[in-house]
């Protein structure tokens, strides 16, 4: 298992985006050269784990619960003949880490990783897909496309500081012990709300937003 590329972006105007000064930061190139990573502090304040990496609208994006964004590469490929053959390119899903060999969206939430030397994260949650990335991406649809195939991808919370480049080894140190994983939870909180009682399971490791949409979903149902 292994990190094929880190991907940064800069922002960049976009008709596709509600946030500030129409900017995103969605289109991630491979970045040259080791990159830092750390925890870029709370939602609404922090932007990307990355140093270099744009988080443009930080009410949505960023923040130490979405500090990286994973996806993995048989994932893009999977995609390329779900699209006809087209090229997607590392980073084009707004991902840090391209990576290959990790099942990214069958991650545990509360899943640990360590990545090079010294970098650990913890996998929180699956993406959401936004109107910036169907735009972005330019396929009719894309939103819905996307969240019927569930294939999410990891954001990841950093554990411990880090700096990394492509190529680094990618390691499981930690698998909770439960069953909540990244597409579980994403379909739990779009196409299938009566799973949010079973993303309890996972406890403080889960995204704050999810797990408060799970106590207040079983509070209701008694």
């Amino acid at each position: 298992m292994k990190l094929l590329t880190v991907n940064t972006g800069r922002p960049r105007p976009s008709t596709h985006t509600d946030g500030p000064d129409g900017l995103t930061g969605i289109d991630k190139r491979p970045a040259q050269g080791p990159v830092e990573v750390r925890d870029p502090g709370p939602k609404g304040a922090g932007g990307s784990g990355l140093a270099g990496d744009a988080v443009c609208d930080l009410r949505h994006h960023g923040g130490s619960d979405q500090a990286v964004y994973a996806y993995a590469r048989e994932d893009l490929d999977a995609w390329e003949r779900e699209l006809g053959g087209r090229t997607l390119a590392n980073g084009v899903f707004g991902e840090n880490f391209t990576t290959l060999g990790v099942d990214v969206s069958g991650a545990l939430i509360g899943e640990r990783w360590r990545v090079g030397t010294d970098l650990v994260l913890e996998v929180t949650s699956g993406r959401i897909p936004c109107r910036t990335f169907a735009g972005h991406l330019g396929e009719q649809g894309w939103v819905r496309r996307f969240t019927q195939h569930g294939v999410t991808g990891a954001y990841l919370r950093v554990v411990e500081p880090g700096t990394v480049r492509a190529g680094d080894p990618v390691e499981i140190v930690h698998r909770p012990d439960h069953e909540v994983t990244a597409a579980l939870q994403f379909r739990a909180v779009t196409t299938a709300r009566t799973l949010l009682p079973a993303l309890l399971a996972a406890g403080d490791a889960l995204h704050p937003e999810a797990l408060r949409k799970a106590r207040e979903y079983t509070a209701r149902q008694g």
